[in-house]
């Protein structure tokens, strides 16, 4: 079994554990799976896949642990209606993060889906985040970060 068949499979049973798991892990776990996928896809070696994996993993588990239902509606909004290069900023009335997003000019992926790229500053408990996302529309047309 190639490394890859065997990186997937180890990532599907953590996907497939991470069911019972809270939030932040669950989307830890979603972040690895398709951080490894788009480092495989960009590097095809696995020096590539495990960076893509390590980065899709924090940024997931970041966004699963901190943003709640309301904070990924204002950010599917601001990947839908916002003004390249324009941040849109909001608080969050419960857990008082707040957050800010600069999303960049839309393209076409390789998978011929529409894609944004954004930058995402958050400040979670008086601690400024930093990260660069990509959200890309999926067959229902609903924006899903990559």
């Amino acid at each position: 079994m190639q490394k890859t068949h065997r990186m997937a499979a180890a990532l599907s049973v953590l996907l497939l554990s991470s069911c019972l798991a809270n939030k932040a892990q669950m989307g830890g776990a979603g972040g690895v799976a398709a951080g490894a996928l788009a480092g495989q896809a960009i590097g095809r070696n696995t020096e590539s896949t495990l960076i893509g994996a390590a980065v899709g993993g924090m940024l997931g588990y970041i966004v699963g642990n901190e943003m709640d239902k309301f904070d990924q509606q204002q950010l599917t909004r601001a990947y839908e209606s916002a003004p390249s290069g324009q941040p849109v900023a909001w608080t969050n009335p419960d857990s008082h993060n707040q957050y800010q997003v600069i999303p960049q000019p839309a393209y076409t992926s390789a998978n011929n889906q529409p894609c944004r790229k954004a930058e995402i500053v958050a400040v979670i408990d008086g601690k400024t985040e930093r990260t660069y996302s990509t959200a890309c529309r999926d067959i229902n047309g609903q924006w899903q970060l990559q």
